[in-house]
């Protein structure tokens, strides 16, 4: 059984099919029984959508800077 921390970990995996018959099968077996696995899912695939529609557009370069040195430093 699948812990909803270890689910959380594999949902890219399971979403791009790179799952063995077993971790799959345990993956779908704690979806059927965890109602925030399931909404987490469902969150994961309507951003999958989403980005998929954004269009491409370049960040400014000061803006990509202080967005990457914010990421950098986000446990300080």
């Amino acid at each position: 059984m699948l812990t909803c921390q270890e689910l959380t970990e594999l949902v890219t995996d399971y979403l791009e099919n790179r799952m063995s018959f077993m971790d799959r099968l345990r993956f779908r077996v704690h979806i059927g029984m965890c109602r925030h696995c399931r909404a987490y899912l469902d969150q994961m695939r309507k951003t999958i959508r989403t980005l998929g529609e954004l269009s491409a557009e370049p960040i400014p370069p000061a803006i990509r800077d202080e967005l990457l040195a914010r990421f950098r430093d986000w446990k300080r």
